[in-house]
Formats: C-alpha cells, structure tokens, sequence
C-alpha cells in the first residue's frame, strides 16, 4: 500500500516541479541561463547532479523571485501563476511570519 502524500509532500514535490519548470525555461532562454550560472557559479555540467540539491532549487526560484520582469516573463511563458512560484519560494525559504504569529 503507497504511503498516504501529506500537505508538507505535495508542497515540496510542487516547488520541486516549479524550480524545474525554471531551468527548462531557462534553458531556452540562453542570456537568462548564462546569468543565473554566473550568478550561482554553478557549471553547465553540474546543474544535473544539482538538480537533486534543494539548496540549488531554492536558489533558482531565488534568482527569478529577485526580478520581477524575469518572474512575470518565466510566468507568462510557461501559463504559470505568480502564486506558484512565491509558494515554492515560500517552500525553499521557510515559513511566513504574519500579524499575531510571534
């Protein structure tokens, strides 16, 4: 009998699937690509052990969450929600803190 998905599986398997829906997109987008591996001094030739590394995906959906223009064109691109990845960013950077939570 498979394992019972709970709400914390999906949300990771959700962000994991929307930092890869990133470097996809990255990746036909050659200028974008070459940026985030410089930013992220990440080699071509690493990014599919890397792919594997939750600090990596967090640090894609990092790169595109800090441009707005880049989230919006990744976004209208692929007919992702904005919500989807700040979800995933959420995932990979830890929970939110709102009125009355502290």
């Amino acid at each position: 009998m498979p394992a019972k998905t709970t709400e914390q599986d999906a949300r990771r398997i959700n962000a994991e699937e929307t930092a890869a829906a990133v470097l996809g997109w990255m990746a036909g987008e050659p200028d974008m690509m070459q940026r985030f591996l410089a930013l992220s001094g990440v080699a071509p030739d690493q990014i599919r052990s890397a792919i594997s590394d939750p600090g990596f995906l967090a640090g894609v959906i990092d790169f595109i969450m800090s441009h707005e223009p880049t989230l919006l064109a990744f976004c209208e691109a692929t007919g992702t929600k904005p919500e989807t990845v700040i979800a995933a960013h959420q995932h990979y950077s830890g929970p939110y803190f709102g009125p009355g939570d502290y």
